[in-house]
């Protein structure tokens, strides 16, 4: 069963088409690079397959559901721009809030076992308004990996991150390749991804104008997409 399935999506703010027509499939265990400036469209795609925002034309559907069905967010993990727990609890009341609202039938372990993946099991019983930034940072990656899903949705992952949450990161990212987890993230970072990515896509002005597997020349240069393609 194909993961990610995107059929002729468009989206409007307004009159202006952030997104054009764009279509495109992800196999189960592939991991998909989303590149492009700013403005591109990459966070408005992902908030789509994400099932935060609807389509204005066109469908998404993960693993043959549509995206904003409950069963696909009990499939899915999402790590944006903001950190999204919550300052006032703990680090495992945060992520035994996560579990139960994910009907983990232990919630508590699930907990216990990602603090110990993210190093952050000797502060466990802190509060999260007292953690620093990279502190902060594995503690999201804990929450986006707690129930185990099957898709990963990443929108600039490595964007801020000090470098052990980076290692964090690519860490359970690889690991989550391994066990044949799909993974779609779009990013500037373009070193970090290329050393993920199976497939890469060029987004410009809400269209995609390439996608293919990853070259191997993106490895010694990541850059090299863009320079075949042009400056977009």
């Amino acid at each position: 069963m194909i993961a990610v399935a995107v059929e002729d999506v468009w989206k409007f703010f307004g009159d202006y088409p952030a997104l054009r027509e764009i279509s495109f499939t992800v196999e189960p265990g592939e991991c998909l690079a989303l590149l492009g400036r700013n403005g591109a469209g990459k966070t408005t795609l992902l908030r789509i397959i994400a099932g935060f925002s609807p389509a204005g034309r066109g469908q998404v559907r993960v693993f043959g559901r549509t995206a904003r069905a409950v069963e696909t967010r009990r499939l899915t993990g999402v790590l944006g721009h903001g950190i999204a727990v919550y300052d006032e609890l703990s680090a495992i009341e945060n992520l035994t809030l996560f579990g139960k609202l994910y009907g983990l039938a232990d919630p508590e372990r699930a907990a216990r076992e990602w603090l110990e993946r993210t190093g952050l099991e000797r502060v466990a019983h802190g509060l999260v308004r007292e953690f620093s930034r990279g502190m902060r940072q594995r503690l999201a990656i804990a929450r986006a990996f707690l129930h185990d899903p099957k898709l990963l949705l990443f929108d600039e992952p490595f964007t801020s991150l000090d470098d052990r949450a980076i290692a964090v990161l690519q860490s359970v990212l690889r690991d989550g390749l391994l066990r044949g987890c799909t993974i779609v993230m779009s990013t500037h970072q373009l070193r970090e991804a290329m050393e993920l990515a199976t497939h890469v896509a060029l987004l410009n002005q809400g269209r995609m104008v390439h996608r293919c597997e990853r070259p191997p020349e993106m490895l010694s240069d990541p850059g090299w997409l863009y320079a075949r393609y042009g400056d977009l």
